[in-house]
């Protein structure tokens, strides 16, 4: 509604998650409704989680992964008992978190939805909420407006639950005090460094070390097997630009479709808003009467006072202005009060679910029909999309039909679709995002088959994206090979070389950690250093909890770390005593940190809490790794 709620990023966040992501308490419903059968993996009372749920959800964890790699993805990685259990107590957790909220009768009303709905950015056009736009999003992924609203509704209910969890943690004075202390306090401490290059001229191998090493590890040394491959896209867009529209039929179309291009009525108004959360009701008002006198002593002084009283931080200090907007993107209190003014008047006060408002009107747009020039692009677009949807439909089956039917050749389907055969570069099992529309599991899983590789059969029509389709076939085959063992003999004995330097340095940086710590200390150190967790980075990160595990009871105390693929270093640690005092900001900033793991912790001990009292029944089945 006002610019301090237009402007809530969080809720645009929870816009991004409903539609990309769907952990972390979010968009589970989806999941839900989505699982009309399959096999029990576990039971929450008499919720079932089935297989088909199960598996959306490794899906979209396997989406969300490849994107943060950058495509560069094994689809293994979560095909493990470890992270499929991860995966079913998320969803366990979501659902524990849904039945508790019900229970509690937790509610978001309509005025929120709505509310929420009209700060999305992703639904404006020029700044203003568009329903056309908000429309086209939800049909971009597969959703209607009752859809998604409802799932809005419930993802902002189990926001709520789950604020409310995270801020119910208290830590006393005393253990935040300890605990800043902790991560200021100083150690000065030395190193001695045993880098393992000093070793390798100590390290000699027998002569058949890397033919065993080699024979042991073969695996290791295999070239993996690629292909080459011509592929051909179908897609939406393609069929699109293959489509033209006329000056005849955009007329008639807006000529049939006037209502669509009716701009509606809208205002302009300013506002001061005394908030009844901030100073209670009775007093809020009292305020708002103050304000409100001076406002009818001197109009002028609307901005002045709106910029020194005003409750709502986005507009105050633009001297209460909002912009323009039209009907339904404020709350009904405020709509109805401003319908009622003419441009210049100043409404009594006005009581919302906000506070109080004093609201003055500043300007007013008349509803008006926008030309035919102005929306013909708008229309063109609409035509085409309309066009394109229809005869993607009834190419699409013909495209699959066709790749199949005549499975020797891309060139006749390219031709009657007018297509370019593309070729691609070297390919493996595994996407990478250079591969293109190739850099799909589906399309590699269909393009490395028996019959695909030895028959150079087309591959299936794929769809890698909505309304996207792509058939392929392999031209060029290299199976997986043995590097020859001369070829490599180098570098195994190389690595080979430095195993046995790093086991040398750990042995002998273990013997003089002995020494040192029984009286015998001879090491020239290197230069203090004065280090506390906060800047831990000032030693090797391997070595930072070691450094700081030291007991400090008596001193001088010394450990040593194995840096592996480096040598070992030893440490030497002389005092310890308080750190600096940190400013506002830093100490803002840990007890951020701080907040944030306690309110985790609250969550993971209500969750726990959660699982004994609704029963939860998980199937040991669920995760096992399925042979493919």
């Amino acid at each position: 509604m006002f610019d301090a709620v237009r402007n809530n990023k969080r809720i645009v966040q929870i816009f991004l998650a409903l539609i990309t992501l769907p952990f972390a308490f979010f968009g589970l419903d989806s999941y839900v409704r989505s699982g009309g059968g399959g096999d029990e993996l576990a039971k929450i009372g008499d919720v079932k989680i089935t297989q088909q749920q199960f598996q959306q959800a490794m899906r979209d964890q396997q989406e969300r992964l490849r994107a943060q790699m950058k495509g560069e993805l094994d689809p293994k990685l979560l095909d493990n008992p470890e992270a499929r259990k991860a995966i079913l107590d998320d969803l366990v957790d979501q659902r524990l978190l849904m039945l508790e909220a019900s229970k509690k009768k937790m509610f978001v009303s309509d005025e929120t939805i709505r509310r929420t709905i009209g700060s999305i950015d992703a639904f404006k056009v020029d700044g203003k909420f568009s329903a056309e736009r908000y429309e086209a999003a939800l049909r971009g992924q597969s959703m209607t407006p009752a859809s998604f609203e409802a799932q809005l509704r419930q993802d902002l209910t189990l926001q709520q639950l789950a604020g409310a969890i995270g801020q119910s943690g208290v830590m006393s004075r005393t253990v935040v005090d300890r605990v800043l202390d902790i991560q200021t306090e100083k150690r000065e401490v030395m190193e001695y460094r045993l880098a393992l290059d000093s070793y390798l001229d100590k390290v000699k191998l027998a002569d058949d070390a890397a033919k065993k090493f080699y024979d042991e590890n073969a695996k290791q040394f295999e070239l993996p097997e690629q292909a080459k491959a011509e592929f051909v896209v179908l897609s939406m867009e393609s069929i699109s630009a293959q489509l033209a529209v006329t000056e005849a039929e955009i007329k008639a179309w807006y000529d049939g479709h006037k209502d669509k291009f009716q701009q509606p009525e809208e205002r302009r108004a300013s506002h001061i808003l005394i908030a009844s959360e901030k100073l209670g009701k009775e007093k809020a008002k009292a305020k708002a009467e103050e304000i409100f006198k001076e406002v009818q002593k001197n109009p002028a002084s609307f901005a002045n006072l709106a910029k020194k009283n005003s409750d709502d931080p986005g507009s105050a200090e633009k001297g209460g202005d909002l912009g323009y907007f039209g009907r339904g993107m404020m709350v009904k209190p405020f709509e109805e009060a401003t319908l009622k003014l003419k441009e210049g008047e100043i409404s009594d006060i006005v009581e919302s679910d906000f506070g109080f408002h004093i609201i003055k009107l500043t300007g007013i747009h008349a509803a008006k029909e926008k030309p035919l020039a102005e929306v013909k692009g708008e229309i063109e677009a609409e035509l085409k999309k309309t066009a394109s949807s229809r005869k993607f439909a009834e190419a699409a089956e013909a495209f699959s039909n066709m790749v199949y039917e005549q499975a020797d050749s891309l060139k006749p389907v390219a031709e009657k679709f007018h297509l370019t055969i593309q070729q691609s570069d070297w390919l493996g099992r595994q996407t990478k995002p250079a591969n293109g529309p190739l850099a799909n599991e589906k399309v590699l899983a269909a393009l490395f088959t028996d019959d695909s590789i030895k028959n150079r059969r087309n591959t299936e029509s794929v769809e890698i994206a909505a309304n996207t389709l792509v058939a392929a076939r392999i031209v060029e085959h290299k199976p997986a090979s043995l590097q020859p063992l001369a070829s490599i003999k180098a570098n195994i004995e190389s690595l080979l070389k430095r195993q046995e330097a790093q086991a040398l340095a750990k042995k002998d940086g273990e013997a003089k950690l002995e020494a040192v710590k029984n009286g015998d200390d001879k090491l020239v150190w290197g230069a203090a250093k004065s280090v506390s967790r906060m800047d831990a980075h000032l030693i090797p990160a391997v070595a930072a909890p070691a450094v700081f595990k030291m007991d400090a009871a008596k001193l001088p105390a010394y450990t040593g770390v194995e840096l592996p693929g480096t040598g070992y270093a030893l440490f030497k640690l002389s005092k310890v005593g308080a750190g600096e005092k940190l400013d506002d900001a830093r100490k803002q900033a840990m007890l951020g940190q701080l907040g944030n793991l306690m309110a985790q912790e609250e969550m993971r001990l209500y969750l726990d809490s959660l699982r004994s009292r609704y029963k939860v029944e998980i199937h040991p089945a669920a995760l096992e790794v399925k042979d493919k």
